[in-house]
């Protein structure tokens, strides 16, 4: 790996060596490689083995060191060497964060109720941005597509606003035809069992479970290659049944796990807000 490298001896790197502690006979060798403005690798460590006198296994590996040029080119506008590893360490870690963020797991944080019991308020989970294919950035394009699944807890850009991201459940699939008949729902004429599905007490003693009044409560067919979803919540959730289908190429990920759980009514500070059953919690 080391060999990738690249380097450059300079004035600069000169006097930065000296006051570390490179002998002076080996400073006046290095001056003598100063009018190469770039070294490869190999070039570098072929110079070192050519010195002489030869500098010691600690010297050399202080040359290396001092000599090694920033990812970012940085040692023209930042003469501090400390200041330029740190900023090359943190785009790089960045730059890593991007990479898993965007092909491998994302963090969801909930804000809201609809999808209770499953996912409380205040959870923070990843999902697998992997699962319906690989993503190509700036693009709805998945290449290696797997198709989305019945019961799949997915995350998608709302359809009335795609700066907000929803994270609801896939009842329904392209080309079903989907009833809401109070607490059952039909799919293509069969009930679907649904263990998931939560039906507030005081809500529905109050309002009910009727679905009438909303746009499409069915039966309706959904649309090939979109979605019909519903939260678990079936009481306080906005979801396909007021907005209609969700296209099946804008969903980013699949829910997969809690990892961090806050009730957002306690303050930080108060042990009793942090759910730590909850950690680790697979959703399904």
């Amino acid at each position: 790996m080391a060999l990738r490298h690249t380097y450059q001896l300079s004035s600069q790197t000169l006097r930065d060596l000296k006051e570390a502690g490179i002998r002076p006979a080996v400073l006046t060798a290095l001056e003598t490689k100063t009018g190469v403005d770039v070294y490869r690798g190999e070039e570098f460590h072929a110079a070192l083995a050519a010195l002489s006198p030869s500098p010691t296994e600690e010297e050399s590996e202080l040359i290396r060191k001092y000599c090694r040029l920033s990812i970012l080119r940085l040692e023209r506008i930042i003469p501090n060497r400390g200041l330029r590893e740190w900023i090359d360490a943190a785009v790089f870690a960045l730059c890593i964060a991007l990479l898993v963020r965007t092909f491998l797991f994302a963090p969801f944080k909930i804000p809201s109720s609809s999808m209770v019991p499953t996912i409380q308020v205040g959870d923070h989970i990843f999902a697998t941005m992997f699962s319906y294919g690989i993503p190509v950035p700036f693009t709805d394009i998945k290449l290696l597509p797997q198709p989305i699944e019945r019961g799949d807890i997915v995350i998608f850009p709302y359809p009335k606003d795609p700066s907000v991201d929803y994270i609801k459940r896939v009842i329904g699939l392209g080309g079903e035809t989907v009833e809401v008949q109070g607490k059952t729902i039909l799919v293509n004429g069969q009930a679907l069992a649904e263990p998931y599905a939560f039906y507030e007490p005081a809500r529905e003693s109050v309002y009910g479970v009727k679905c009438e009044g909303l746009a499409f409560c069915g039966p309706v067919q959904v649309p090939p290659g979109h979605l019909f979803v519903m939260g678990d919540n079936r009481l306080d959730s906005a979801d396909s049944r007021v907005w209609g289908f969700v296209d099946e190429r804008t969903v980013k990920g699949k829910g997969r796990i809690v990892y961090w759980s806050h009730d957002p009514r306690e303050d930080l500070l108060t042990l009793a807000g942090y759910r730590l059953e909850r950690l680790g919690k697979l959703l399904h």
